[in-house]
């Protein structure tokens, strides 16, 4: 489990492919406090730790979880949001993330707000997620509100310390992001899909 509180950006070193897997290669600011079994959040998607030396950590990214998210795209060179597991001690500053991405979306505009950006993202509806207004989404693993919740899109508003400390300052028109959505609101839309379709 996670809190959508970035801790660090990491830079891909390596993608090597091995059968439908991927093994992905990556250098951050903690690496000497990992340790092999570890989970570590990797733009919104939970991986374990399987390699480690002096300066780098291995994940590997199966089949499954690269049809559904953006880490296929990953390079050498490509930054990355990290957040280790929360442990039970510490305050929940965002919201709960699984660390389970729900699909991808497509950003479809960034505004300059006077110091401060919104983004626009584009979202397949029919998978039935759905967001609501100033309710949370993990983007990339970043927890953030939702403003102008429509059908298929939403913008968040960022600010200069997100823009400057996350991939945020990444990303363009047509970039793609993984999204994972309220676990609260996953649920309580799929237990009225299964009551009105009774």
């Amino acid at each position: 489990m996670f809190s959508g509180i970035v801790e660090a950006t990491g830079r891909v070193v390596s993608v090597e492919q091995d059968r439908g897997n991927i093994d992905i290669t990556v250098e951050c600011p903690f690496v000497n406090e990992l340790h092999i079994d570890q989970s570590v959040a990797h733009n919104g998607v939970c991986l374990t730790v399987v390699r480690k030396t002096d300066t780098t950590y291995t994940v590997t990214a199966m089949q499954e979880t690269l049809l559904k998210s953006s880490l296929g795209q990953l390079k050498a060179g490509s930054e990355v949001n990290l957040e280790r597991s929360m442990s039970m001690d510490k305050l929940l500053d965002g919201h709960l993330v699984q660390g389970h991405v729900d699909q991808t979306a497509i950003c479809r505009k960034v505004e300059e707000a006077d110091g401060s950006w919104y983004f626009t993202f584009e979202y397949d509806a029919s998978k039935g997620n759905i967001t609501v207004e100033k309710g949370s989404i993990a983007i990339d693993g970043t927890s953030l509100t939702v403003v102008n919740s429509q059908k298929n899109s939403f913008q968040v508003a960022i600010i200069p310390y997100t823009y400057a400390h996350t991939v945020f300052h990444t990303y363009k028109e047509g970039s793609i992001v993984n999204l994972e959505f309220d676990i609260v609101g996953k649920y309580i839309t799929k237990i009225m899909s299964q009551y009105l379709n009774k």
